[in-house]
């Protein structure tokens, strides 16, 4: 039987209690402040990041911990001072928030916030609940004839649309994206979206790489086992790219993203990395290369996922691969880390 909000005043979380340990607990509704939103959740995506809270190796956001940052949802009640929604409401969120007063927030830029928050930070609880709270500032409508499944892929597209604005990717740009994982696929998605003629993805699984095809790569590389898969992917375009995206932290890619690089290119780093990577500087210097970081998005990142999703720029029954109720939710764990079952992007229920 469905739970109304008033019948009680704990609602079920999923919690991430410790490394590889996640529960589903009782938590207090959330506390509405005067400019928050409360939502009722429908669907939360497992992103990577959240796999790196799993697993004990995220930077900041550490169990226990209630997690997700990815929703879709119906607004249910508003604070005395929202003015932009009210109950009824179908939403999305972007998951930060900034100082508001600092250089960075008032240029637009709330990611470089040195106060930027996110759910599963303070007392900011994640998404992966039955109620969610947050400011008004972040909410954003769905489209009439957006579904809450395409609601909720509009953060982690908004990531690769990031990406893309940072990479610059013009029209008949040669891209590379480096790993296939719902990231790497989405910033896919954005690059094409973004006038790019020839994608070619990297991947060590063929049922990722297969999807990829799919969502419109031109070109795949599984490089399991080839040290020299640089200059194979180099011969399936016939020279070098333009942008390289990274989309997976693993040691020696930058170096590698290099060697795929034609003088003057530019790498973006999406992926989270642990530990240090080490590059051939002469060949970044002397080939005059850039290599720029990416950290999250901006509202007009946003704002432009949720036109493209609309758009039918994502190919969400690609992506999209599995959905489980928050009972299971340690189940879409175990499938995200171990990538079984083919496994992309796990979507966790609310209904």
């Amino acid at each position: 039987m469905k739970r109304q909000m008033g019948e009680e005043q704990q609602v079920k979380a999923v919690y991430v209690e410790d490394a590889y340990k996640v529960i589903v607990k009782d938590v207090e509704i959330p506390e509405l402040k005067a400019n928050d939103v409360l939502i009722k959740v429908k669907i939360a995506g497992i992103c990577g990041s959240d796999l790196h809270t799993y697993k004990g190796l995220h930077p900041f956001r550490k169990p226990p911990v209630i997690i997700g940052h990815e929703i879709s949802g119906e607004v249910v009640k508003v604070g005395q001072s929202v003015t932009r929604f009210q109950p009824g409401d179908r939403v999305t969120v972007e998951p930060q928030t900034g100082c508001g007063s600092c250089e960075y927030c008032l240029s637009g830029k709330v990611n470089y916030c040195e106060k930027r928050g996110a759910p599963g930070i303070g007392g900011w609880f994640g998404t992966m609940a039955e109620y969610f709270a947050t400011p008004e500032q972040t909410v954003f409508k769905l489209p009439d004839g957006m579904d809450f499944e395409q609601g909720a892929l509009v953060e982690p597209f908004a990531v690769g649309v990031h990406a893309v604005r940072k990479a610059g990717i013009q029209v008949g740009d040669k891209v590379a994206i480096l790993g296939a994982g719902p990231i790497g696929l989405l910033a896919m998605a954005a690059a094409k979206a973004a006038g790019a003629t020839t994608l070619l993805v990297t991947d060590v699984m063929d049922y990722a790489l297969e999807s990829a095809l799919k969502m419109g790569a031109t070109h795949t590389l599984n490089i399991m086992n080839k040290p020299d898969w640089t200059e194979e992917a180099n011969a399936l375009i016939g020279g070098t790219f333009d942008k390289v995206l990274v989309a997976a932290g693993v040691p020696g890619i930058i170096d590698q993203s290099l060697k795929l690089l034609r003088k003057g290119g530019r790498i973006v780093t999406i992926a989270m990395f642990h530990g240090d990577q080490t590059f051939d500087i002469h060949n970044l210097q002397n080939q005059e290369k850039e290599i720029v970081g990416c950290m999250t998005y901006n509202r007009e990142d946003t704002i432009t996922a949720i036109d493209l999703i609309a758009a039918g720029a994502v190919k969400e029954d690609i992506i999209i691969t599995h959905r489980l109720p928050y009972e299971q939710a340690a189940e879409g764990f175990r499938l995200v880390d171990k990538k079984e079952d083919s496994s992309l992007k796990v979507l966790v229920t609310f209904e």
